[in-house]
């Protein structure tokens, strides 16, 4: 088991969010957390990727065999958990081919070579010409934000990847490049994905081998993608949800 979470409760500011997450991930699989806004979704990344907010108040995280719950980011990170968030950060003074090396554990400024760097910008089809030499994400379309993100994860070579909203603000060209790059470094590298998501559009690139559904920081329904995408295109989130707890009522 790669990832496995067991009755995670997390308390944000005094207010608990995750009301006991139990999921799991296998070395190289990919799954979907989907769900309506205010779901913990976004709290559910935060926590494992470890920031201090998000307090773990009962149960716990376990990666690759370690019990991580009380790890730093930064201790994380070095195992091998890696996140794009939903917002990608402009830094201005940074060059993008800087950023790549860091990420990938390199000195920019030893660093000889660059065929390293043109070969990660390539995998998002982000011409090095154009995009090594300029600011992180200064200028950058919505599209070209979330494709710099995902270069710097794959620079990183992580176990896992965590994607919050990797599909959110992009338009058609990007995402099918976001969801094609994505598709090929998982199958190149047996790279476990989870994907944060509300619509099915990058799930149509990277289908799931599990699909989790959360409401009200708890994850309501589990099943694969060709059993639940179809519903909750037909019910939405909120009228699925009503008619899961429904059937257990009456079951």
């Amino acid at each position: 088991m790669l990832l496995e979470t067991d009755n995670l409760h997390v308390v944000v500011e005094g207010k608990e969010i995750l009301k006991g997450i139990n999921l799991s991930m296998e070395k190289g699989e990919v799954i979907a957390i989907m769900g309506h806004n205010a779901s913990g979704k976004t709290t559910l990344v935060l926590t494992l990727a470890g920031f201090p907010r998000y307090i773990v108040s009962k149960g716990k995280i376990v990666f690759d065999g370690k019990d991580i719950t009380n790890l730093t980011i930064y201790e994380r990170a070095k195992l091998g958990i890696a996140v794009a968030f939903q917002s990608p950060p402009t830094i201005r003074g940074l060059r993008f081919g800087d950023m790549i090396a860091f990420a990938a554990g390199k000195n920019p400024w030893i660093l000889k070579d660059s065929k390293f760097i043109e070969e990660i910008l390539r995998k998002v089809d982000l011409e090095p010409s154009i995009y090594m030499d300029r600011e992180l994400n200064v200028g950058f379309s919505g599209g070209e934000r979330k494709r710099s993100e995902l270069a710097q994860l794959f620079a990183m070579k992580p176990k896992l990847m965590i994607l919050d909203e990797i599909d959110s603000g992009v338009d058609i060209d990007s995402l099918r490049i976001l969801g094609n790059s994505l598709k090929n470094y998982i199958e190149e590298n047996n790279c476990a994905v989870m994907i944060i998501t509300h619509h099915r559009h990058i799930l149509q690139y990277v289908k799931p081998n599990k699909v989790y559904i959360m409401s009200k920081g708890k994850i309501v329904l589990t099943g694969s993608y060709e059993e639940l995408i179809p519903k909750i295109e037909a019910l939405g989130y909120e009228a699925l949800i009503k008619e899961v707890l429904k059937n257990e009522l009456e079951g």
